[in-house]
């Protein structure tokens, strides 16, 4: 997070976690679709068959004025195959928020489990609390016939009772609403980590 108080103006990251296909980089391409140009940087794509380069989607958004500041959020994703974990490290650092992408298939529940484990070790070694850091839940491929009930996937993964979304990102289907909800929580551990007034509205 880096704040400037004259401007008002904040730059935050939000990264997209989770096992390798399960929707991430296509919920950038959604939101790419959705988010009018004026509001969105251009999506970078930096691919490399070996971990030593960065591997990740990239977009930024600028959606005005929230509560008396102008935040910047920079949306990463980061690679879920296994032999990516020196990157997604990397991607990790600095991250205000985080979107965790789970596959709803019933054959992907360990894939699921051993993310979020990555996922809580990573932040623990890099010095974060995880269980502070911002974070929403997106079951994502709910119309496939094999899709677990969302109760199973909650008691699997959900263990801060964080916001939780159902989506069909292939069709933008909760790719939006699961955006709002990252903004919404990151922006509160904003207010509440630097004290900030929100400028009264008229």
């Amino acid at each position: 997070m880096f704040f400037n108080a004259h401007l008002r103006e904040i730059n935050l990251k939000i990264v997209y976690y989770g096992p390798a296909l399960s929707g991430k980089t296509t919920n950038l391409e959604q939101l790419y679709r959705r988010i009018p140009v004026r509001a969105r940087s251009e999506m970078v794509s930096v691919k490399t068959r070996e971990d030593r380069t960065i591997f990740f989607d990239f977009m930024e958004l600028s959606l005005g004025k929230i509560k008396g500041l102008t935040p910047r959020f920079k949306l990463y994703t980061v690679p879920g195959q296994v032999y990516y974990a020196a990157t997604r490290k990397l991607v990790l650092r600095g991250v205000d928020g985080i979107v965790f992408v789970a596959d709803s298939q019933a054959g992907r529940l360990e894939d699921n489990v051993a993310s979020m484990q990555d996922l809580w070790e990573n932040l623990q070694e890099m010095g974060y609390d995880p269980y502070g850091v911002p974070l929403v839940l997106q079951f994502n491929k709910r119309d496939l016939p094999d899709a677990l009930p969302v109760s199973q996937l909650e008691k699997a993964l959900n263990h801060r009772a964080c916001p939780t979304f159902e989506a069909i990102a292939i069709q933008g289907v909760g790719v939006s609403e699961t955006l709002k909800g990252i903004i919404s929580a990151v922006m509160q551990s904003v207010y509440e980590r630097l004290r900030v007034v929100p400028t009264p509205t008229r």
